[in-house]
């Protein structure tokens, strides 16, 4: 058995390198007996598990045939695709998993999350993630027009990048409070979201940061948990 994390891919018919990269991870990893632990930013905006296009079609076969020669593939939602539900991953007899989810591999105890929850000192963020998130407007979200939903999350974009580019680099980052209150009562944290990808230990506990998927560079950091325990925290060419 093989436990493999990653996040903050950022999918999408624009990016195409990005695409062309997780559908060879996938091919890769298909006889290997593989549980893929998707942790949030799989894709770059997710307006509904209705919408439907070829790019993603493609993506959906392909996740077909991993599932179906073993594999397992569970996710967590991100900052960019919390509208993703369980419905998109019945195609593929996916697994959504809640925010915080801990597993545990050989008798360690591993706490999985997508990163942004940890980022309290970015108060902004956290007062539009509590009302973005909130059950009642999501569900009222997903009840309006594909082309309303595609437009208001384009807005997001624009206005998560312009508000990225005037605050700090500490900010953006996890608070060490939130980091200490995560890793109770579990072994290892492993966690995405800040594109900052990095091995921590503090004391006898472990902080992974993920890596995003870079078009750009054509690499992304993920990491490989075997059944021993054994780490291999690599670069993935994409």
């Amino acid at each position: 058995m093989i436990y493999l994390f990653i996040a903050d891919l950022h999918l999408s018919q624009n990016h195409p390198r990005l695409v062309r990269g997780f559908l060879a991870l996938l091919e890769y990893y298909r006889d290997k007996h593989t549980q893929l632990y998707i942790l949030g930013d799989w894709f770059n905006a997710w307006i509904g598990d209705d919408d439907t296009a070829p790019w993603l079609e493609e993506i959906v076969q392909h996740l077909k045939l991993f599932t179906q020669a073993g594999n397992h593939i569970y996710f967590q939602v991100g900052n960019r695709d919390f509208a993703l539900g369980q419905k998109f991953l019945n195609q593929f007899s996916g697994q959504l998993l809640p925010d915080t989810y801990v597993l545990t591999i050989h008798h360690k105890k591993y706490r999985l999350e997508h990163g942004d929850a940890l980022c309290t000192d970015d108060i902004s963020y956290q007062r539009f993630k509590k009302i973005i998130r909130n059950p009642v407007l999501l569900g009222l979200l997903k009840r309006t027009p594909l082309n309303f939903r595609k437009k208001l999350a384009n807005g997001f974009r624009k206005k998560s990048t312009a508000s990225q580019q005037n605050k700090a680099y500490q900010i953006m980052d996890v608070n060490h409070h939130a980091v200490e209150d995560a890793l109770t009562g579990v072994d290892i944290l492993i966690h995405g979201h800040t594109h900052r990808p990095h091995q921590y230990y503090i004391h006898d506990q472990q902080r992974i940061v993920l890596g995003d998927w870079r078009e750009s560079s054509g690499e992304a950091q993920v990491l490989e948990i075997l059944e021993t325990g054994e780490q291999n925290f690599y670069t993935w060419n994409i």
